[in-house]
């Protein structure tokens, strides 16, 4: 039997109630268009693992406090902000199967919502005192903005390396889930060293579930987001970039070229796909998530046991078992 998310939150479903419950208050407004937004956004929510890393770290580390909600909150505030502006950014009209706020409100709500949402998260924290959870978070999306500008840099030229590929997912994904599992566990009142510690163990997962976002573009599972969408994006993705290193000069050249001039047509990204298929870079992307993931357990583990750890290992595995 797969592992459900219902399976994962059994020790933190209480506080997941809770925390839905405020957070919802923490969405409320007095200007009527922007609760009627905020609404919006409250009841499009998807899975919420990233609360749930921050809440199974602070159980592992701690009793959990207000202040693990307090860190919830402000990571959910604080992503959401990016998600509604990187939406405006895109052009995109869809969010997880839903219109996005710039699709129904226009850009300029949907750019004053996302600075809404962030007064709210600074706000949250600054009237607590959670300095070291804002200082976490905002470190991370400091961090998520400079990885999505590089990635912009590095599109225009093609010339990603691995190297450059892990620091731009470890800035733009790995970061956020790393500051989930670091605010977790300071928000138990955690020392730096095991604060250093779940901040290492988000990281890794988070480099694991942004190879598998990656392969899902190669039409590795039945459902997800659109195959191929990262090649019409022109964002080099591990399998890519193997592949590309892996073959000659004259077929690198052909690629390379289809991608940065032909990408919009269906079965030119068609090529691309079965040359990566062909080349290897699935199984190699595969087995450099896999590794991720085992450095991640390994880390894991030496948290004392409980059932908040053994939920963790679940989700971890949750992550890159995920069809979207």
């Amino acid at each position: 039997m797969p592992i459900t998310v219902a399976d994962i939150q059994a020790p933190i479903a209480a506080e997941m109630e809770l925390f839905e419950q405020k957070f919802k208050g923490q969405m409320k407004s007095d200007v009527m268009l922007l609760d009627q937004i905020m609404n919006y956004i409250v009841k499009r929510k998807g899975k919420q693992l990233r609360p749930m890393f921050v809440f199974l770290m602070a159980g592992v580390c701690g009793p959990i406090t207000e202040a693990t909600y307090r860190g919830a909150s402000l990571i959910e505030l604080l992503h959401t902000a990016t998600l509604v502006h990187d939406d405006v950014v895109d052009e995109s009209n869809y969010r997880r199967g839903f219109f996005s706020i710039n699709a129904l409100w226009k850009n300029k709500v949907a750019v004053l919502v996302g600075d809404y949402l962030l007064s709210r998260g600074l706000l949250l924290s600054v009237d607590n005192g959670d300095f070291d959870l804002l200082r976490i978070v905002s470190t991370a999306v400091r961090e998520l903005s400079e990885g999505e500008l590089l990635q912009i840099e590095k599109a225009r030229r093609l010339d990603i390396t691995e190297d450059i590929y892990y620091e731009i997912i470890r800035q733009k994904t790995a970061s956020l889930i790393a500051a989930c599992c670091a605010a977790g566990a300071r928000s138990v009142g955690a020392d730096k060293e095991t604060v250093d510690k779940a901040h290492a163990f988000g990281e890794k997962v988070g480099i694991a579930f942004q190879i598998k976002d990656d392969l899902f573009d190669y039409g590795v599972a039945e459902v997800g987001k659109p195959l191929g969408i990262d090649i019409k994006e022109k964002k080099m993705t591990l399998p890519l970039i193997y592949a590309l290193n892996k073959t000659g000069f004259l077929e690198k050249r052909r690629i390379i070229n289809i991608i940065k001039n032909e990408s919009e047509k269906p079965k030119k990204v068609n090529e691309v796909i079965a040359f990566v298929k062909n080349s290897g870079g699935i199984d190699y992307a595969t087995e450099a998530m896999n590794h991720y993931v085992a450095e991640a357990q390994v880390l894991l583990n030496a948290f004392p046991e409980s059932p908040y750890r053994k939920s963790l290992h679940q989700l971890v595995q949750y992550t890159i078992d995920r069809s979207k």
